[in-house]
């Protein structure tokens, strides 16, 4: 159902059950798909958006990268199924750099939620109120970013990390950890995100451990890396260790000596 009053490009494809409200604008290089709900008033162009999203009003979606050396090159971004956007939400485009936003499936952005260009969201993740991804961020599976916290550019946030309200992420976060402040440091493991997740007490103790020899031990971060890469760790603890090697802009540290006595 398309509302009268929608504004809708001739070459826009939209699934025949998609529901569009009043005075939305589906502008050109869109698609959306079938089960999608557009609220008032959002404008969406060079988009395509996945099955079952749930888009709330005046949300802007695909609308051009703010990058002063974006010359309107052909980009676009491209959302999985399952999202939910709260209001006043802006996703960008990419740019020329990678030609595309991408944003996986089941997440939820709320209100004033800024993702910026060339930015890759996993799946699962939460952007709290008025969280702000800046151009080429990063943020993996189901991870956690509380409301007015901001990250940095070229910045990754791992697997399952959660990021405290009102921080500056300007190093990347490693997977399973929380971090807050400003600028934003570890304080410790996502306990509670891997309990939810129903992570065994093995796995769980294995990833402390990692974390104490990666930041509590005194080790140098080459020493420590070496420790754990020859304990034949699990899944989760390979997984730690790719992201630090990954990192370009460096991995935030421990703040506390006492963080994890009693995790």
């Amino acid at each position: 159902m398309i509302h009268k009053s929608a504004i809708v490009s001739k070459n826009a494809q939209i699934a025949q059950d998609a529901e569009i409200g009043p005075g939305v604008v589906i502008g050109e290089g869109v698609k959306i798909s079938v089960g999608v709900k557009i609220g008032a008033y959002t404008i969406i162009e060079h988009a395509e958006i996945g099955e079952n999203c749930n888009i709330f009003s005046h949300c802007s979606i695909g609308a051009a990268p703010q990058d002063l050396k974006y010359k309107n090159e052909p980009t676009k971004l491209i959302m999985g199924s399952g999202n939910t956007v709260r209001e006043f939400a802006t996703l960008n485009r990419g740019t020329a750099a990678s030609g595309v936003t991408t944003i996986g499936s089941n997440n939820l952005f709320m209100a004033y939620c800024h993702v910026a260009h060339d930015c890759v969201v996993g799946d699962g993740i939460v952007l709290a109120n008025s969280v702000g991804l800046a151009g080429h961020a990063q943020v993996e599976d189901f991870a956690v970013i509380g409301g007015y916290a901001a990250v940095h550019q070229f910045n990754r946030v791992g697997k399952m990390a959660m990021v405290g309200g009102g921080s500056m992420v300007t190093l990347d976060i490693l997977p399973f950890t929380q971090a807050q402040g400003d600028r934003a440091r570890l304080v410790g493991l996502n306990l509670v995100g891997l309990k939810r997740r129903e992570f065994s007490r093995e796995t769980i103790e294995e990833i402390r451990l990692a974390y104490r020899t990666l930041f509590l031990s005194g080790l140098a971060a080459e020493d420590a890396l070496e420790q754990l890469e020859a304990s034949n760790p699990g899944q989760e603890v390979r997984q730690m260790i790719e992201f630090i090697h990954k990192s370009k802009r460096g991995i935030a540290r421990s703040g506390r000596k006492d963080e994890l006595e009693e995790a």
